[in-house]
C-alpha cells in the first residue's frame, strides 16, 4: 500500500534538499521563479507569499525589489527557518500557519504569490483561498500563480481519485494535511481563480507541467 506523508512532516525531511531539487530536478521551476520576478511591477511595495517554504522565489525577487516588505506564510517552522537565515536583512514577516485558516487582512497587498503549492489541495479549499486572496488585495492588485497543471481532464481525475483510494486506505481525512499531488487543469484552475473573484485571468507561462498563471483584482 502507498503511503503517504503528513505535509509538514514531508517537507521538514527535505528541507536540506529542497532548494536543489526545486531548481534542478523539476522541470520548468528555475524558468518559472525567472518568469515570476517578472511579472511583479516595479512600484510593489507589499507582497505576500503563500507556502513560502525556504523562499526560493524570494531569492529571485529580491534581486529586482531589495527592499519589499514580505508576509510569508508556510506550515513548515523548518523551512521557515531556512528562509529567515538566508534573508536576515530583509523586511519579511513570517507567519508559521494554515494559510487557508491565517487572517490575510483586507486591501493590504499589492501582489501575492505562491509556487508550487496550491496543487496539494481539494478545489473547493482552494476556491475558499482565493476568495481571501482576492480580499487582501489592493485595486488592480495582482496574484501570481506558479504551480503543476496538466491538460487532460482524464489526468486530473485519476490524481485526486488516487488521492481518495489512498486516503481512504490509510483512514485520512479530506481536510488533514498530507503529501500528495491532485493537480487541477489550466482551464479549472482559471474557473477556481474566477470563482474566487478575479475577473481577469490568464497564462503567461508553461514548461512541462510547471504553468503560471496571473489573475488581477
Amino acid at each position: 500500500m502507498e503511503k503517504i506523508e503528513p505535509m509538514a512532516e514531508f517537507f521538514a525531511r527535505r528541507v536540506g534538499m529542497y532548494d536543489e531539487h526545486m531548481l534542478t530536478d523539476v522541470e520548468g521551476c528555475k524558468e518559472g521563479y525567472t518568469k515570476m520576478v517578472e511579472l511583479i511591477p516595479l512600484e510593489c511595495e507589499n507582497l505576500l507569499d503563500l507556502g513560502c517554504g525556504t523562499g526560493l522565489e524570494l531569492d529571485f525577487i529580491f534581486e529586482k525589489l531589495p527592499h519589499l516588505s514580505v508576509t510569508g506564510i508556510d506550515l513548515s517552522p523548518e523551512m521557515l527557518s531556512a528562509l529567515s537565515k538566508k534573508h536576515p536583512d530583509k523586511d519579511i514577516e513570517l507567519i508559521c500557519d494554515d494559510y487557508f485558516k491565517a487572517d490575510l487582512g483586507e486591501t493590504v497587498f499589492d501582489c501575492a504569490v505562491s509556487f508550487q503549492t496550491m496543487h496539494h489541495f481539494r478545489k473547493e479549499k482552494k476556491e475558499e483561498l482565493y476568495k481571501k486572496i482576492h480580499k487582501a488585495l489592493k485595486s488592480g492588485g495582482l496574484y501570481i500563480e506558479c504551480d503543476y497543471m496538466v491538460e487532460a481532464q482524464a489526468e486530473e481525475d485519476f490524481w485526486f481519485s488516487e488521492n481518495a483510494r489512498i486516503r481512504k486506505e490509510q483512514g485520512i481525512g479530506e481536510d488533514e494535511f498530507y503529501h500528495y499531488d491532485t493537480p487541477c487543469t489550466i482551464e479549472n484552475q482559471i474557473e477556481l481563480l474566477k470563482k474566487g473573484g478575479f475577473t481577469s485571468v490568464s497564462k503567461v507561462f508553461r514548461m512541462e507541467n510547471t504553468t503560471m498563471l496571473v489573475a488581477r483584482k
